[in-house]
């Protein structure tokens, strides 16, 4: 297990190293170090807290995306955005260093920065306190779910969703692509489509969420939706 752990790391880590500088033609590219920098060490913080603190956690993270009960929707979004995400990196490796066609202040790119890391910082707290947060929309029977309703998940109903719409346009701020944080904006769309989807499953197969729904009113931002 634990190898199968390190192997995965170091996997996601060259991916996201040739898909960036690949794409950008060039390894001088501090904002893009800066990001895998960011981006790993962030992964290996919260990979560690897992292992130490929810191993079965961990074990449900590393099976394959396609599971038995998972509904069809979700074997296809999964797919789709797993080519959209390799896009998305691609095309601001383009367009802020091989064609250059943005143009992005220094300054702009630090708040993408100090974003990114805030945003991972919220993923690993959402990570401590749901222990059912498979990669996948189904209802984990075998393992017991049940509804969390504490720590962030006392403010909105899917605050991983709200990290990852923090994550989206700090990125594209970070890489200094004005392509990419326009599009970013189809990602978080991308993201409030799963939310509905996957509330319906919640609503119909997990006892007490509809119930939880009522104290906790909001999906994603808190006095927006």
């Amino acid at each position: 297990m634990v190898a199968k752990i390190w192997l995965a790391l170091a996997a996601t880590s060259v991916v996201l190293a040739a898909l960036l500088f690949g794409s950008a033609g060039t390894m001088r590219w501090y904002a893009g170090w800066a990001f895998l920098v960011i981006f790993s060490e962030e992964t290996l913080r919260t990979t560690r807290m897992l292992a130490r603190d929810d191993p079965a956690l961990l074990a449900e993270r590393m099976k394959f995306r396609a599971q038995k009960g998972q509904p069809l929707w979700d074997k296809i979004f999964l797919a789709a955005m797993q080519v959209v995400w390799c896009g998305w990196l691609v095309l601001m490796g383009l367009d802020s260093v091989r064609f250059a066609w943005s143009s992005m202040p220094a300054w702009l790119q630090w708040i993408g920065a100090a974003g990114l890391f805030v945003a991972l910082r919220f993923i690993h707290r959402v990570f401590r306190e749901n222990t059912f947060l498979a990669p996948v929309v189904r209802i984990q029977k075998e393992r017991g779910q049940r509804v969390v309703a504490t720590g962030p998940y006392a403010i909105v109903r899917h605050p991983l969703y709200a990290s990852a719409a923090l994550f989206m346009p700090s990125t594209a701020l970070l890489l200094g692509s004005w392509y990419g944080l326009a599009s970013s904006t189809l990602l978080i769309a991308a993201f409030v489509f799963r939310i509905v989807m996957e509330e319906r499953e919640l609503r119909r197969g997990l006892e007490g969420y509809v119930a939880y729904t009522r104290r906790v009113r909001y999906r994603l931002v808190p006095f927006l939706w």
